[in-house]
């Protein structure tokens, strides 16, 4: 069975990534996102195979790097760990790592640009972009900026 990363930061990113629920029973899956209290949960729901990253956001310009360097270190550790074939994510900066770090190592990157922009690029779509092996749209329209994704509808 082929193991899969499912990676993605807190919050809206999050809510797009489990409504692929129905693919994590599918495959050999792993989890990871933010730690936060919302996201305590899921290691009840998913046990062992769920991993924490830490929580920042580019509101805290002060601390965000420190916790964006720290995060690269922990995604190694939890790509190691897990040795996943493929990475799906909807983003966001959290995901960007590990992507990264995946694609060193010849995992299979599927990203998944979020529904919540309709005519702009985000910030780790544009870095992935480059070198995903599948990129997905939620919206025709960003297929004028991202010429060569793939137009997946909404997965809500």
């Amino acid at each position: 069975m082929k193991r899969v990363l499912f990676i993605s930061s807190t919050g809206g990113h999050l809510k797009e990534l489990l409504e692929l629920k129905s693919l994590f029973n599918k495959y050999d899956s792993y989890f990871i996102t933010e730690k936060t209290k919302s996201t305590l949960s899921l290691k009840n729901e998913y046990g062992n195979k769920v991993g924490y990253l830490i929580f920042g956001t580019k509101d805290h310009m002060l601390t965000y790097p420190f916790k964006l360097f720290a995060n690269c270190f922990i995604s190694l550790y939890y790509f190691i760990k897990f040795r996943p074939k493929f990475i799906i994510t909807t983003g966001a900066h959290t995901a960007g790592p590990m992507c990264c770090i995946g694609k060193i190592f010849g995992s299979k990157i599927i990203y998944i640009e979020t529904m919540a922009n309709i005519s702009k690029k985000t910030i780790t779509g544009r870095i992935i972009y480059k070198f995903a092996d599948l990129f997905i749209v939620q919206w025709e329209s960003m297929l004028k900026l991202y010429p060569k994704a793939v137009y997946g509808g909404f997965i809500f």
